[in-house]
């Protein structure tokens, strides 16, 4: 099935909670329904601007008629509401209202707060025990994962085995991070201690770099795309931010560091694309305007070290960021004006640097908290539950890897919210990308791929996880290719 055809069913299985909760099996028929008319268009070959409109349009209805996602800080969908189609997977589609004002006065939060991770938790909770005693019928979402997954076990829908191509632009100079494009599966960047930034295509084959960005006179530690993929921010040991058009790669805008210090981490605010957060070496955290170049006021916070990790919650109101002297802070972020009020922090472990943080607001049937990924120099990949709206954080569980230097990351499988089971993947110093089961109690890895001549240091999946990229620290950037059954 396409994938905009994937994003449509994975949009009506979202809804179908909402769909005759007192007859949970027309839900399962419903889904099934869904999915067979949807393969069959598929078929059909649409063109994909058609698709996308479609996509749009039904995100639209089903949210006027069913009001919010089962989500935090989903709003009820209100008439000038949209859903932002161009996310990666389900947990992110969600409705926001356009106008920042209607989240209140200056931006004040409300009196009941939208984005409790409480409540969600017993939201997602109720979705799914909502079957009749003793029923076997699977719940909604298993269907939907089945009719996308192909009804594979996870090791199965997990093994990437063949190497798709190999990219080595930026051979002998570290790879900190690569990532594929939203809601694309063939398009990727990825970014280089070299100072310059790559954008390959892997579709016609044979996947070519279609451009390099040169501009930084240190090396990019991290960049950025937006929603659309029509721009890319990179951040530099140069202390500069820079905005680049992804069309044609030229820069639309460079930026310096307010502190002027090495700028070491980046991520775009989740719904307004205009707002960019940046971390330095100078342990401070820096909400930028990139239209005007300029900090926001009340955009500024300082940790106890170099800020070497940041990540947004699905809705964009919490933000988590990590220090090289093991510390993760929370942040609620004001949607309005940018403002930046510090709220919890924990101590991952004392000198450990904190390397990746990765927020998943619903993982899977079998662990539907809100979670956190963080990777920290201490030879564990480690899993914690969101607990509350403030972002308090609380250890699930822990993996073994190889991390005791390097700037190791890790991410969510895109798709695991639909499987009977979760997998997250993760680079390691053992050279290795190891594939871990979150909910299996022994024996938690799926699978470990091997190829990398240095410590892996990122790895990203493209949308609907046919392919995985890998990136180390001599260079190389590995394409890795699903195991066709």
């Amino acid at each position: 099935m396409a994938a905009v055809w994937q994003q449509v069913l994975a949009v009506d299985a979202r809804y179908n909670a909402y769909r005759t909760p007192t007859f949970p099996q027309f839900r399962t028929q419903y889904i099934r329904r869904r999915s067979q008319l949807l393969r069959e268009n598929a078929k059909a070959g649409h063109p994909p601007a058609f698709r996308r409109q479609y996509l749009r349009l039904r995100g639209q209805l089903l949210g006027q008629r069913y009001g919010p996602l089962s989500e935090p800080g989903s709003a009820r969908a209100y008439s000038n509401s949209i859903i932002r189609s161009s996310r990666t997977t389900l947990d992110r589609m969600e409705d926001f209202e356009d106008d920042p004002r209607a989240l209140g006065a200056r931006g004040h939060r409300r009196s009941v707060s939208r984005g409790s991770y409480q409540l969600q938790a017993q939201m997602n909770r109720a979705v799914f025990e909502d079957r009749p005693p003793g029923s076997v019928v699977p719940t909604s979402a298993a269907e939907a994962s089945r009719a996308m997954a192909g009804d594979t076990s996870l090791s199965e829908n997990y093994a990437f085995a063949g190497m798709y191509h190999v990219f080595d632009q930026h051979v002998d100079e570290a790879v900190p991070r690569v990532r594929f494009a939203n809601d694309d599966r063939h398009r990727l960047a990825c970014c280089s201690l070299d100072g310059s930034i790559s954008l390959c295509q892997l579709v016609p084959a044979p996947p070519t770099v279609l451009r390099v960005l040169r501009g930084h006179t240190r090396g990019v530690s991290d960049f950025a795309w937006s929603l659309s993929n029509d721009i890319l921010v990179s951040t530099s040991l140069d202390a500069t931010m820079r905005i680049w058009a992804s069309e044609d790669g030229r820069c639309i805008r460079e930026i310096p560091d307010p502190d002027g210090a090495e700028l070491l981490c980046c991520t775009f605010q989740p719904v307004n694309n205009n707002l960019t957060v940046v971390g330095n070496a100078k342990h401070n955290v820096h909400v930028m305007n990139i239209s005007t170049g300029k900090k926001v006021k009340g955009g500024s916070s300082k940790l106890t070290g170099r800020v070497l990790a940041l990540s947004f919650d699905a809705p964009g109101r919490l933000l988590w960021a990590g220090d090289d002297r093991g510390s993760v802070f929370s942040f609620l972020f004001d949607m309005a004006t940018g403002k930046l009020t510090k709220a919890k922090r924990l101590v991952v472990h004392e000198g450990s640097p904190v390397t990746s943080i990765s927020a998943r607001s619903w993982v899977s049937r079998e662990a539907r908290d809100p979670s956190l990924l963080i990777n920290a120099c201490l030879n564990k990949l480690l899993l914690y539950r969101v607990v509350d709206n403030e972002g308090t954080l609380q250890l699930k569980r822990s993996f073994p890897i190889e991390q005791s230097s390097h700037p190791v990351r890790s991410i969510f499988c895109p798709l695991m919210s639909f499987r009977q089971g979760a997998c997250v993947v993760t680079g390691s110093e053992d050279m290795c990308v190891h594939f871990f089961d979150v909910e299996r109690a022994a024996k938690a890895a799926v699978n470990k791929l091997q190829g990398h001549s240095a410590p892996v240091l990122d790895v990203s999946f493209n949308c609907d996880e046919s392919l995985l990229a890998s990136s180390d620290a001599s260079g190389m950037v590995i394409v890795w290719r699903r195991e066709q059954k």
